[in-house]
């Protein structure tokens, strides 16, 4: 019964709701712990799980060191979860809906500086495959992207004559970007030379070398390398970029309702956290060139 429950959700996440494969399976995980959780208690279905369970599981995983983010997902999945089967008339109230996950400390997001961006796309790029790379970077750090944006990029989503870029990003929403010049260019010197690798009918922008659609973990391997080639003594990861983006572009214009709007957040909260990044760089400018703001050497 508890299987057959859950993988009618999961059906209805699928083919109803149209989730990613990797959506889906993060819900099935999150699921699938919570069962497990709850027949350690003698607990056999999952519809009869009371909010003091859910709180019990939060608090067991939180003993365990789950990371604040992945509790408050793990929330989201039984939420969901539950208002899935209330729709469906299998059960009265949502026993996740009052549930809070344990706050933890705030990670902020890790950033390259102007400097060590421009250290980053700097550089002679001559083969395919560098030129490919160059342009990849310059249109995450001009326009924000995530990852699976990039990698999901078609070439009917780019109009380099109005330096626009067509996005889709989580649940399906659209949104349209600019392109800055350079990243213009870098993409322009690609799409030249991918029409001598791309197999007929490939419609990614990214393309590896065999011609089909670049995957995640090579745009990954390939920004690591980039950063060991220019010694940037960080390691540098795609999304990165994104968060670069996002602190350079507050730090100027302060505006943070557009750069919401640019990053595809649903919440401005999720926004807010660049304020802080904004504000520790305004402190450590202030540390060193106030002249009240440290001790006087002796």
């Amino acid at each position: 019964m508890v299987e057959h429950t859950l993988n009618e959700y999961l059906d209805y996440l699928r083919t109803i709701k149209h989730y990613s494969p990797a959506t889906i399976d993060s819900y099935q995980r999150d699921l699938q712990g919570f069962v497990e959780y709850l027949r350690e208690q003698d607990i056999t279905d999952i519809r009869q799980a009371s909010i003091h369970d859910i709180r019990a599981y939060i608090a067991n995983c939180h003993r365990k060191g789950l990371a604040e983010s992945s509790m408050q997902r793990l929330l989201s999945s039984l939420r969901s979860f539950y208002k899935h089967l209330i729709r469906n008339n299998q059960i009265g109230s949502n026993p996740a809906a009052d549930v809070r996950a344990p706050k933890g400390a705030k990670k902020l997001p890790k950033v390259l500086d102007v400097d060590q961006v421009d250290r980053l796309l700097s550089g002679t790029h001559t083969s395919p495959l560098e030129m490919r790379d160059h342009a990849m970077m310059e249109l995450m750090y001009s326009s924000g992207l995530r990852l699976s944006e990039l990698v999901n990029l078609d070439l009917l989503d780019v109009d380099l004559s109005a330096g626009q870029v067509k996005i889709t990003g989580k649940g399906n929403k659209t949104r349209y970007l600019p392109i800055g010049q350079q990243a213009r260019e870098a993409l322009s010197s690609w799409l030249e030379l991918r029409e001598s690798i791309v197999n007929t009918g490939e419609t990614a922008v990214f393309i590896n070398h065999r011609g089909s659609r670049l995957s995640q973990r090579a745009v990954q391997k390939r920004m690591r390398e980039q950063a060991q080639k220019t010694a940037l003594g960080v390691h540098v990861h795609p999304h990165m970029l994104r968060h670069s983006f996002a602190s350079h572009l507050l730090e100027s214009s302060g505006d943070l309702r557009s750069v919401q709007e640019l990053l595809g957040h649903a919440n401005i909260s999720t926004t807010q956290v660049y304020t802080q990044l904004d504000f520790q760089h305004l402190a450590k400018v202030y540390d060193q060139a106030h002249p009240r703001a440290r001790k006087k050497s002796t």
